[in-house]
């Protein structure tokens, strides 16, 4: 009893906050009775005009990212896609890549759900292909970045075709280098915890259709605070950061991917409403180092990373790190130079 009231007030508070800062942004009279000088006030009329449209462009996404998600995790039994995985390390990779377009579920949600599959005989190649690939190579994200850069289609395609070249590359070297469980506990613990949670999941208030609209609406406010924030940030980067000095970065040829991983790394927005955030740096940044950001923060973020470490060995993850980080940035930096000049 006392969790969900913590929750209830958790998420009363962010819509509190939502309020809050959707009502400061479209009266800006309230910051000018402070007294602000006159660049300081333009200032904040820009920063709430980048603020309120990235958040209201993404926010559709996300609400039919969430909806799809939680259907999934609720109505599609796990044993149909483990029942199905082939054996071949080429059409196990095709097939991960099919599972990322057929079932698209945020990358949070992914984890759980490999680590159920993998714990009950799925490929670990597999489903580390379909961690990294899911959450870009989908309808819904496919979508938002369509129209987060309506003028740019390459930048659409880049993304897709950046996404399943770096899958399949670090899912056949997954597939070489680990041929023993990665897992930090045993197969059999994982298997009895998630058939329980499992079970105790869809059958939350007797009937599955509650049991998702619960899990969409957790998964809702959970992505929801990563966009405000994510939002905020680059809103104020564009804003109060000296154009000189984003553009400096921004244009280097090395030091603008790197950056641009730090920033989706550390911001782990949701890959369906990650590409507004990017194409508000459209005009500071290169376009290789846009796709480095919309690639590399839906594959690793903090908040994937700390589950990840949470579910398989640290040696592992750190594996994975580093294979993603290489090729994210050899595939983007080629991508900069051959397709999006």
């Amino acid at each position: 009893m006392r969790s969900v009231i913590s929750q209830m007030a958790l998420h009363g508070f962010f819509l509190l906050l939502i309020s809050f800062l959707i009502i400061m942004a479209m009266n800006p009279g309230v910051l000018v009775s402070l007294d602000f000088n006159m660049p300081a006030v333009q200032n904040i009329q820009s920063f709430k005009t980048m603020f309120v449209s990235i958040v209201l462009e993404a926010l559709p996404f996300i609400v039919l990212g969430v909806l799809v998600s939680s259907f999934v995790q609720i109505f599609i039994p796990e044993n149909w896609i483990r029942r199905f995985a082939p054996k071949n390390p080429l059409l196990g990779i095709l097939f991960a890549c099919v599972l990322g377009f057929l079932f698209p579920i945020c990358e949070c949600g992914m984890i759980p759900v490999i680590r159920r599959l993998v714990a009950k005989g799925m490929p670990l190649y597999i489903g580390v292909v379909f961690i990294l690939v899911g959450p870009i190579v989908n309808p819904i994200v496919y979508a938002a970045t369509f129209m987060a850069f309506r003028n740019r289609p390459e930048m659409l395609y880049s993304r897709m075709g950046l996404a399943l070249f770096v899958g399949t590359a670090v899912g056949l070297i997954v597939y070489g280098l680990f041929k023993k469980s990665v897992l930090k506990h045993s197969a059999v613990t994982l298997y009895e915890s998630s058939d329980e949670e499992g079970r105790a999941h869809k059958h939350a208030r007797g009937n599955p259709v509650f049991a998702m609209l619960e899990h969409a609406g957790a998964e809702f406010f959970d992505m929801g605070k990563y966009l405000i924030f994510g939002s905020v940030v680059a809103a104020a980067m564009q804003t109060f950061v000296p154009r000189g000095s984003l553009l400096e970065v921004g244009q280097d040829p090395v030091m603008s991917h790197f950056f641009m991983m730090g920033l989706a790394y550390l911001l782990s927005l949701c890959s369906t409403s990650d590409a507004f955030v990017a194409s508000s740096f459209a005009g500071t940044f290169s376009a290789g180092s846009l796709l480095t950001f919309m690639v590399f923060g839906p594959m690793l973020d903090l908040k994937s990373t700390l589950m990840l470490a949470s579910v398989f060995r640290v040696k592992f993850v750190l594996t994975l790190f580093v294979l993603v980080v290489l090729f994210v940035f050899l595939g983007a930096a080629v991508a900069g130079q051959l397709v999006l000049r």
